[in-house]
């Protein structure tokens, strides 16, 4: 029969003769770690010359034996406090606030410390979901760059001394404006304090900026319904997504939010055969295009084109001239989404507010407000006007600005037009930065006044209208930093304030009360929900209006911040229902000129080579550029790590360097080496040189450059230190190539020019550290095939399991069976529902204590990651289907590697986990050698600096790691989990310190552990709830359920004929679609397009 095949690089669809080549060095010379003794290892050296090395090297060892050990003193815990419990963790309700994100969590706290985040359950919008950038704050806390004091012309003051100096500057600024530039504040008191502070300085503004604006879509509300602002969207009540070029899983808007929702659409079962369909169209490979059901390539200056032809299939008065594939893909979606009207939805990415009105056009054509759009509850994301920030940096450039106070933008490193803005604001008397770091703009100004870290903070935000999360510090400021209300209250003379009955009521003062914001916070929301007991209910949920105010407060020790429960996974019936209530859910009346953002958008001219900037799911901005986990966490689509790059299709490829992928004997030496060919790219007489990435899934007249990276002082030389040694020389800026249109802010760029450099740059990939060689890793088919006959997804398999026996488990060992009475742990993965959005992936990295290698270990296949999620591509070569699958160890149950561990390092429990004696393990690496999985990591070097010697490991391994093993950067570790050390084998243990702990805690109540009383990190931190796991002998858990009953004919163990019998099952991927899918045809519908071509080189013949 004819079997699909998977491919995670052209080098292994190829099989191209270096590529094999490379499978067969998995332990070569290259890549082991010996620099430092090449000379020995050279043939030619002298038997007398190798006889001196060995005696130097004996003597430098007993010269080490003799040296005394550092001391390390321990500081005893004299004065305890009632709330802290040496060796038990404390758990309480906080939200992350970062670059327009708002994500309710639960931070654990142990001995003071926060070490994890997790998602608040409580939350109607996230339901306990999170993404790597959340997973990785907890990181950001304990960054060595943070700034540790005030500065005062460049020099480190008092904040009493900066205080009277900024009061006296202020003063003497009468005639010109003050104005305070912040990022989009979601924070109902901090806005009432800003107002208050400006009442004090007439003509005084506040400017919001977000680093990637969505000024046009507030702006098109604004024309068509009146509202400037964004509206919520519900995807889950959506049969019919189109998506324009907006990445809604990766990083548009609330994409934590959004993949909950619609991950909602995508769970489906025999007993409920249903699912949405998802249309995308795209200039690149986004995450959200990878997920898609059906999707469609354009130019980026093609996307108002696109919603125009959208727009005319559906029957509105508009002419459309597009053309070509995106055309027909066209037709198909406006089919669809006139047979859903009501249950539909079109979102689009681009900030033209042209473009966005065209879209209202069609939401109002499809009946999506009301129903999937929700104007009762406007979303708080993002708020920035890109005319607002354009009139300041033309008023600084005039001198009509006296003033300027900065909370949280960076726009000396990500304003398109950096340098004007630099240059305004030097002519800028006062000049006010509250950023936490050193970055591109605190430099250049004249006070900086360091702001808490979130964690160290109090505070609240409105994600949404009516969904107010709270926050409270969970340590003490670590350093010399003041709270940016705290400062405003301060220069108010104001002291806290009676609210009343709105949020923006500046209240009545009392002189005799105090000026700090937590005190201002408290009376704030005291007057709000009614009540000292009530606010302190709110205070331990994380969530107002929690549905929660009739229970009494928490009476154990400091009740009144920690939160009710660790997971807090009690029913949240009462929030939702409360909420819905209050909110409602209605419509807007639309009155958008159609015709005329038409006629503009028809005006919109592309040409030639085009560039389409986007934002990376770990980087994002580039606020957290200095994060080791987020610049080690390889790109879901390229599985890149540490840089930025250019990326190009196969075709542009070829034409710019010749390089025919598809060509094995091309294909040779640019997929195995690292080092890949540099660019020069030049658009609107601004240039930047990055290396190229040749990927499928990209237009072939498109470049995708991803902004965040290229974060650098304005003396190099200080880099490291202002910005960070993780950021320092990671990848290139190209926020200047984005454009001004005049009203907004363009992220792409026509008509640009791509030149070769002849030079080469090493790009550090984890794509084709693992291959499958062939093996059937994956399974899918289309909706309709799965309706018509559920079992044809495993008949294959099952009939090749046969030959061993009837009962296959039993009867393919030698070995045997015995039953295994008690608890056994598996996992449950569903491919439908895994975005590839990789929040799993840090929170592993987060809860275990996964070391950090950096970019010249991660390029020699030594990246340390417990959990990765390999991307799978299939079909076309040009244009193929994605799919994401994680892996981790399967704690298999007939172990490869146990059995070749010489000295039982790696066993079996009597749980069923694949479990690892560290202290035993002699670094044989058999094991990792005897996995068909890969998935065990080997610590090459001692990257987590257990070696009694801190600068041991200094220059053969990464500043990175080094920055990693700084005593205040180490205080994020978890004291549950043991610290490896150099020459140890460690991979995934199904989190087996939050095992212990669950069934500690259920010991002491006298009870059985309950399903989902236990949580891996990566189940927990899941935004999609794409990953259960239980106790599998409980027929009633959560998996044995997946597994026996309502997904039984979707189950599949990966590498199953090897009889490793896994302790993780998948579920296979179901694509709703009516093209051909590889070899998988759904013959009811008629049609098909280029997009699911089955080539010739992308088959296998049994």
């Amino acid at each position: 029969m004819m079997e699909k095949k998977y491919w995670q690089s052209f080098g292994e669809l190829n099989s191209s003769d270096e590529f094999k080549k490379s499978l067969e060095n998995e332990f070569s010379q290259e890549l082991l770690p010996l620099e430092d003794v090449s000379e020995i290892l050279d043939a030619k050296t002298p038997r007398r010359d190798f006889l001196k090395y060995i005696g130097f090297s004996t003597a430098a060892a007993a010269l080490a034996a003799s040296c005394q050990t550092p001391v390390r003193k321990s500081v005893p815990f004299l004065n305890k406090r009632d709330d802290i419990t040496p060796g038990i963790s404390n758990y309480y309700a906080s939200t992350y606030v970062s670059d327009g994100d708002v994500i309710p969590v639960v931070v654990k706290q142990r001995e003071g410390r926060p070490i994890k985040i997790e998602g608040n359950t409580l939350s109607p919008l996230t339901n306990g979901g999170t993404s790597a950038a959340v997973q990785a704050s907890v990181l950001d806390l304990y960054d060595t760059s943070r700034l540790r004091h005030p500065m005062a012309k460049g020099k480190e003051a008092t904040f009493e001394v900066i205080d009277k100096m900024i009061a006296e500057d202020l003063t003497a600024i009468e005639g010109k404006a003050l104005v305070l530039l912040t990022s989009s504040i979601t924070s109902p008191t901090t806005k009432q304090v800003i107002t208050e502070f400006l009442a004090k300085y007439p003509g005084g503004k506040h400017v919001q900026y977000d680093a990637v604006s969505y000024s046009g879509m507030i702006e098109a509300n604004q024309s068509s319904y009146g509202k400037k602002s964004i509206p919520s969207y519900h995807f889950e009540n959506a049969k019919v997504i189109v998506s324009i070029g907006a990445d809604f899983l990766g990083t548009w808007l609330s994409p934590v939010v959004f993949s909950r929702q619609y991950a909602q659409t995508r769970k489906i079962d025999a007993a409920k055969p249903e699912m949405s369909r998802h249309f995308q169209f795209e200039s690149y490979m986004s995450l959200t295009g990878a997920n898609a059901d059906e999707r469609y390539l354009h130019k980026p200056s093609e996307t108002g084109a696109v919603a125009v032809a959208l727009l005319s299939a559906l029957g509105g008065s508009v002419t459309s001239n597009l053309q070509g594939n995106a055309a027909e893909g066209v037709k198909k979606a406006a089919a669809e989404l006139m047979a859903n009207k009501g249950a539909a939805l079109v979102v689009c990415g681009s900030n033209d507010p042209n473009v966005q009105i065209i879209v209202n056009a069609i939401n109002e054509a499809i009946g999506a407000t009301g129903k999937t759009i929700d104007w009762s509850s406007t979303a708080n994301y993002r708020q920035g006007v890109d005319l607002d920030m354009a009139t300041l940096v033309n008023d600084l450039n005039a001198g009509n600005v006296g003033a300027l106070l900065i909370y949280g933008p960076n726009p000396a490193y990500n304003y398109f037009a950096a340098d004007k803005f630099k240059a305004g604001l030097k002519k800028c008397p006062v000049t006010i930065s509250f950023n936490e770091k050193m970055d591109e703009t605190a430099e250049l100004c004249k006070y900086i006044l360091p702001s808490h870290h979130w964690l160290e903070s109090w505070g609240d935000a409105e994600a949404q209208g009516g969904n107010i999360s709270l926050i409270q510090p969970l340590i003490h400021p670590l350093f010399k930093t003041r709270q940016f209300e705290d400062s405003l209250l301060k220069w108010n003379g104001s002291s806290s304030a009676v609210i009343g009955t709105d949020s923006t009521s500046v209240g009545n003062r009392s002189a005799k009360e105090g000026n700090d914001y937590q005190t201002y916070f408290k009376k704030y929301w005291t007057s709000k929900v009614g009540g000292d007991d009530k606010f302190t209910i709110a205070l331990q949920d994380g969530i107002v209006g929690s549905g929660s105010a009739n229970r009494n407060v928490n009476n154990g020790s400091d009740s009144t911040t920690k939160a009710t429960n660790k997971n807090n996974t009690k029913d949240t019936t009462g929030i939702v229902k409360t909420l819905t209530t209050a909110l409602g859910f209605s419509g807007a009346s639309f009155s958008g000129n159609v015709a005329d953002a038409a006629a503009k958008v028809a005006a919109i001219k592309g040409g030639g080579t085009e560039i389409v900037l986007y934002q990376k799911v770990s980087l994002g901005t580039g606020n957290n550029a200095n994060n080791p986990w987020l610049q080690e966490l390889p790109d879901p689509i390229s599985k890149a790590t540490w840089d930025n790059y250019a990326m190009i299709s196969p075709a542009m490829g070829k034409s710019l360097f010749n390089i025919d992928i598809f060509n094995r004997n091309h294909t040779d030496k640019y997929e195995v080496e690292p080092k890949k060919p540099v660019v020069k790219i030049t658009a609107n007489g601004k240039s930047v040189v990055l290396p190229v990435l040749i990927l499928p899934g990209i237009h072939p007249n498109v470049i995708a450059l991803a902004v965040g990276y290229g974060r650098q002082s304005a003396d190099n030389n200080k880099t490291a230190e202002y910005i960070g040694k993780a950021a320092n020389g990671a990848g290139v800026n190209v926020y200047p190539l984005a454009t001004y249109n005049g009203a907004t802010v363009d992220y792409f760029a026509v008509n640009a020019s791509i030149e070769k450099t002849g030079d080469t740059y090493a790009i550090a990939q984890s794509q084709v550290h693992n291959v499958t060689e062939g093996r059937p890793i994956i399974r899918e088919t289309t909706l309709t095939k799965f309706i018509a006959n559920p079992k044809d997804l495993n008949k294959h398999e099952e009939e090749e399991l046969k030959t061993y026996g009837e009962d296959y488990v039993k009867d393919a060992t030698m070995y045997p069976y015995y039953d295994k009475p008690g608890m056994k742990w598996g996992m449950s993965i569903d491919l439908n529902t895994c975005t590839g959005c990789s929040a799993c992936v840090v929170a592993c990295h987060a809860e275990n204590n996964i070391p950090v290698v950096g970019k010249h270990e991660v390029a020699r296949y030594h990246d340390m990651h417990w959990l990765r999620i390999d991307r799978y591509y299939t079909g076309s070569p040009e244009n193929p289907d994605v799919i994401f699958q994680p892996m981790l160890c399967q704690h298999c149950d007939n172990a490869p590697c146990e059995n070749v561990c010489p000295v039982s390092a790696t066993n079996h429990s009597s749980e069923g986990l694949n479990q690892m004696a560290y202290n035993r393990c002699i670094g044989t690496r058999y094991c990792a050698n005897n996995c068909p999985y890969k998935v065990r990591r080997f610590n090459w070097h001692d990257y987590n600096g257990s070696d009694s010697f801190a600068d041991n490991q200094k220059g053969t391994i990464s500043e990175a790691s080094m920055m990693m093993n700084d005593d205040l950067t180490r205080m994020v570790l978890n004291p549950d989990v043991t610290v490896r050390s150099r020459g140890v084998m460690e991979k995934c243990s199904f989190c087996v310190q939050r095992l212990q702990e669950g069934k500690l805690d259920a010991k002491k109540e006298n009870r059985v552990v309950k399903d989902g009383d236990i949580q891996t990190a990566c189940m927990q931190a899941c935004p999609t709830n794409a990953i259960l796991f239980s106790n599998v002998n409980d027929r009633n858990s959560r998996v044995s359920q997946i597994r026996n009953v309502e997904q039984k004919d979707r189950k599949f163990y990966v590498l199953e004929q090897l009889h490793t019998l896994s302790n993780v099952n998948y579920l296979a991927k179901i694509r709703n679609t009516n093209r051909v899918v590889g070899d998988i045809h759904d013959d009811s519908h008629e049609g098909g397009d280029f997009h699911g071509t089955k080539e010739a080189n992308t088959e296998k013949h049994k």
